[in-house]
């Protein structure tokens, strides 16, 4: 029985994108709409749950209750200002639970909350459908990417999502690191180029990404990465949005942002000028009684939108000093730029970046919205033990985002793994007492670049204990660091004298799920999974039953519709071939009614090709 791949999985704030490496090649899997990217976005209605283009088709309608962005509220606090500066420009509210955010929304006129790990587990439930749709198979493993800034929680968050949404996460990739493997495989067709210096410059809806790393043959070693989790296309769109808004309180004397509804028409409005200004120096914004019956028509020059986010553009390069900074390396050492991320359409952005590298060319050549999707795929091929010549000998060495280590005396960040230190990795400190006859020391976790653990982020604590009465100083206790291949860390330590020992697993970071919260959403994803099935066996009944089906035909069909749906509830793993033989079975009934329809109606359905049997055939 052939093994089904594993997927690859860009999870991204804006747009998702699945894909998966088989046949020797990457293949970007369309969505049921045919369309290779999904919009990140879950919506609630009176009567169903909406996920990707159908929960964006209707935001502007339902503001209230359509969620996205969830991402970045991944690893936080109610109270952290990032959280709300966003909760300021969001239509959906969001409430604090202990002092986590959570997403309340009506559905089926009740309150509900949801935790953002619950709402990107939707959008992963739905990109893992996608697969197994195409692939005709159950589909159990991923990879799945995240921004290179993510912290410990973060990352955690990340692995909490694939749980819920049924899925085993085999690696935590970086998002640039995923798409060095897209720019890998193209250099790689064009023959031997030697050792390269590659930046990755990523720039999506949500975060900025900047990776240096070198690629010799099948090696790829990331040197430094750096980056920004709250800048991209969003903040961009909300420049925009504000200057509409103090147009429009300039010209009619109303202040617009008091309606949600408005505002969401507005962002939209705005998302599609800024795209329209990647390849125009102009674009207008029209749309009929946006507010107070008030029609609203406007334009947008490329160069006042360049004006509005001068700040946020020339931020963009700031990540990539820092990283030049951290590989050791000069500009005119970097062979290649390459550009990742919707965002990085936008001219200024080009300009301002090649400018940095004294006018050398950025290279184009990856697909900006698929490239990490791409990656993912192949790093999840390597994962599930694909034996291909082209992936068999691929290796990355990823690094530490972030620097780790402990608290020593007066609050000091004691480094234990610089950060970009190449993973997986396990260092060691050793610490000794404070005070005479100490029995116990504290060992406290943080990650930052703070000198004092006071600007750093907590990760955990634990208290060696039973320390021998001694002098202080005179104890040795040795604190060792493990970071694995996701670059999740655990932490020990041990008395090498009185042979105590303790550790911690950062796992159990205050800010993750709890085993009991995960357990109860993989429950309820379960229920709403059963929901859609429901919706979509009564939208085929409903389908039918509008049909002037005859009673005794149209029993036919219903009878082998529920008969297909129960035999897929129970046969998920089932090979490509069965599922193909069920539809047969179902064609060979379901068809010649259908067909026999629309020849008495004097019409029959356009292009039976691939569809069951041809009229020709059923007479």
């Amino acid at each position: 029985m052939a093994k089904t791949p594993a997927i690859g999985i860009d999870l991204g704030t804006n747009y998702s994108c699945v894909a998966v490496f088989q046949h020797g090649k990457v293949e970007i899997i369309a969505n049921d709409q045919g369309n290779r990217t999904t919009p990140s976005y879950v919506a609630f209605t009176d009567t169903e749950r909406l996920i990707g283009d159908a929960a964006k088709n209707q935001v502007n309608m339902n503001p209230s209750n359509t969620v996205f962005d969830a991402k970045r509220l991944f690893g936080r606090r109610f109270d952290d200002l990032p959280v709300q500066s966003d909760m300021n420009h969001w239509p959906f509210d969001v409430v604090s639970d202990s002092g986590k955010p959570k997403i309340k929304v009506d559905y089926k006129g009740e309150s509900k909350y949801f935790s953002p790990e619950e709402i990107s587990a939707m959008v992963l439930m739905k990109m893992k459908e996608i697969a197994e749709a195409y692939l005709g198979a159950h589909v159990s493993n991923a990879v799945v990417s995240v921004p290179a800034l993510y912290n410990e929680s973060q990352r955690q968050a990340i692995k909490d999502v694939g749980t819920i949404s049924g899925l085993n996460v085999l690696r935590v990739i970086s998002e640039p690191t995923a798409a060095a493997f897209a720019y890998g495989f193209d250099i790689r067709g064009q023959g031997d180029h030697g050792e390269r210096n590659v930046l990755i410059f990523d720039l999506g809806g949500g975060a900025l990404n900047v990776s240096v790393l070198t690629i010799e043959d099948c090696i790829f070693e990331v040197k430094s990465m750096a980056g920004d989790l709250h800048l991209g296309g969003e903040d961009f769109d909300i420049r925009l949005v504000n200057h509409f808004v103090r147009e429009f309180k300039r010209r009619h004397r109303k202040d617009l942002s008091v309606n949600k509804r408005a505002m969401r028409r507005l962002r939209t409005a705005c998302e599609r000028a800024k795209r329209t200004l990647s390849t125009s120096t102009s674009a207008s914004v029209e749309m009929e009684s946006l507010f107070d019956g008030i029609d609203f028509y406007s334009t947008i020059t490329r160069s006042r939108f360049e004006e509005l986010n001068a700040d946020l553009f020339r931020s963009t390069l700031e990540p990539v000093e820092r990283a030049l900074r951290d590989s050791k390396l000069d500009r005119g050492q970097v062979h290649d730029i390459v550009l990742v991320g919707g965002s990085t359409r936008i001219p200024k952005i080009q300009k301002l970046l090649q400018d940095f590298f004294g006018g050398k060319q950025l290279n184009k050549s990856v697909n900006p919205d698929e490239a990490v999707a791409y990656g993912a795929a192949v790093q999840a091929a390597i994962l599930n033990g694909d034996r291909s010549e082209a992936v068999q000998d691929l290796l990355v060495l990823d690094v530490t985002p972030l620097s780790l280590g402990i608290e020593s005396a007066d609050g000091v960040m004691t480094t234990v793994i610089k950060r970009n230190t190449t993973i997986p990795t396990r260092q060691t400190q050793t610490l000794t007492t404070d005070s005479d006859n100490q029995s116990v020391v504290p060992v406290w976790v943080y990650e930052g670049e703070g000198a004092m653990t006071r600007d750093n982020n907590l990760l955990g604590k634990f208290w060696l204990t039973g320390i021998p009465p001694a002098p202080k100083g005179v104890p040795q206790i040795e604190v060792a660091f493990d970071v694995d291949a996701n670059n999740f860390l655990n932490v020990w330590a041990v008395d090498k004298t009185g042979g105590e020992e303790n550790t911690i697993t950062v796992a159990n970071h205050k800010e993750r799920l709890s085993n009991a919260e995960i357990e109860r959403m993989v429950k309820e994803a379960e229920g709403y999974k059963e929901d859609d099935r429901h919706k979509d066996r009564m939208g085929a009944k409903n389908t039918l039953s509008g049909d002037k089906i005859p009673e005794e035909d149209r029993k036919k069909i219903l009878d082998k519709v529920n008969d297909a749906f129960n035999w897929l509830d129970t046969n998920q793993l089932r090979e490509k071939e069965e599922f193909e033989r069920k539809k047969e079975e179902m064609e060979v009934v379901c068809n010649p009614i259908i067909i026999r329809l629309y020849q008495t109606a004097g019409s029959a359905p356009g292009g039976a090709s691939g569809c069951g049997p041809t009229i020709d055939e059923v007479n």
